[in-house]
């Protein structure tokens, strides 16, 4: 066993939900994601549509004996000592498949090793380990203080809506409330609060508190974004504001997704993508697979939706053509990771 240490972190994390082309829904999940070495976990993964076991929305009881697993303090639930490390960011079936690792103490140290791709009660190594990850080696004041700090904040006072996954509700601003509605009910359907208003005068300082962004509709007057961006401010309260590209909920729903992200961007998958009229510039940090959807706008506003890219793409800036077709007149991309999402306006 290598005595070389790695570092050992954690780092809020999440994984979009949307509206996705076919008209599936994918849920939104934030979760406290592993940070080895300054690099989240799940990176080394390559094209992995996982979270950890430490969720945000899994009741306080089931989130604490998640961590006090990961601290040893109680039996493996798999076995050969094996830890569930990322599941299925929809149910906790085994059998959809989750990557494990022992975890194991060595004196004052935990280790994390032998990590496999695992479906049933037994994990096979041979075939389904990845071979490239770990062992890893911390420090076991490092690990036990990371860890303690969860079960700390999950006894505090989370009304700040500092804590990942507390503020997950936004609010709607504009006159098409019609539109308004579909877009809240594709929000909600994804595991986001949305309401609807007009502004926000006379509302509880407490009542902004939990809004997470706040999506204007492209009609909405600068004056009226400019009231409600102030009713914000006056209660000291920082919050993403997103400006509406277009009446189409499918683009709205990546936008506020995007807006929801606040990590930085080395905790991203994805952190930049521009469009023109037959190419997407994309930057990626870690092996990954990348999805890019057309929305345009017709002349006779008619929305049209094409898949124009889907492919696993390495670290770095890649050009990616695309149909001009499907991005003829008003137009719009959206890219999609396993934990990221960007939109981007077609320039011409």
């Amino acid at each position: 066993m290598s005595a070389e240490y790695a570092t050992f972190g954690l780092a809020p994390a999440m994984r979009p939900g949307g509206v996705l082309a076919n008209g599936d829904f994918q849920v939104h999940r934030d979760f406290v994601d592993f940070v080895v070495d300054g690099c989240p976990l799940l990176f080394r993964l390559s094209d992995l549509d996982a979270v950890s076991p430490l969720a945000s929305d899994v009741p306080p009881a089931i989130f604490t004996a998640q961590v006090r697993s990961l601290l040893l303090e109680t039996e493996a639930p798999l076995p050969a000592g094996r830890y569930i490390v990322y599941g299925c960011p929809d149910c906790a079936d085994l059998a959809c498949g989750a990557v494990t690792a022992v975890i194991e103490r060595d004196g004052e140290d935990f280790i994390w090793r032998d990590f496999a791709w695992q479906t049933d009660e037994h994990a096979n190594l041979e075939l389904n380990g990845y071979h490239g990850i770990g062992p890893f080696r911390f420090r076991g004041a490092e690990y036990r203080t990371a860890l303690a700090s969860l079960l700390d904040a999950g006894s505090g006072d989370e009304s700040d809506g500092d804590t990942p996954g507390t503020r997950r509700r936004v609010l709607l601003i504009g006159a098409r409330v019609a539109l308004l509605a579909k877009l809240a009910a594709a929000l909600r359907t994804i595991g986001i609060g949305a309401d609807i208003a007009q502004d926000a005068d006379g509302v509880p300082e407490g009542e902004l508190r939990s809004y997470g962004a706040v999506v204007f509709g492209r009609a909405v007057p600068d004056e009226q974004r400019a009231a409600v961006r102030r009713a914000f401010t006056a209660a000291g309260i920082d919050v993403p504001c997103v400006d509406g590209l277009a009446p189409i909920v499918p683009l709205l729903v990546a936008q506020t997704e995007h807006a929801l992200d606040r990590r930085p961007s080395e905790q991203r998958r994805l952190t930049d993508l521009a469009a023109t009229g037959d190419a997407a510039e994309i930057e990626v940090t870690s092996s990954c697979r990348v999805t890019l959807t057309a929305y345009r706008i017709d002349r006779l506003s008619r929305t049209h939706t094409e898949d124009v890219f889907d492919g696993i793409l390495e670290p770095g800036r890649h050009r990616v053509p695309v149909d001009a077709k499907a991005v003829k007149g008003e137009a719009y991309l959206v890219a999609r990771t396993a934990g990221t999402v960007l939109v981007a306006a077609v320039r011409r």
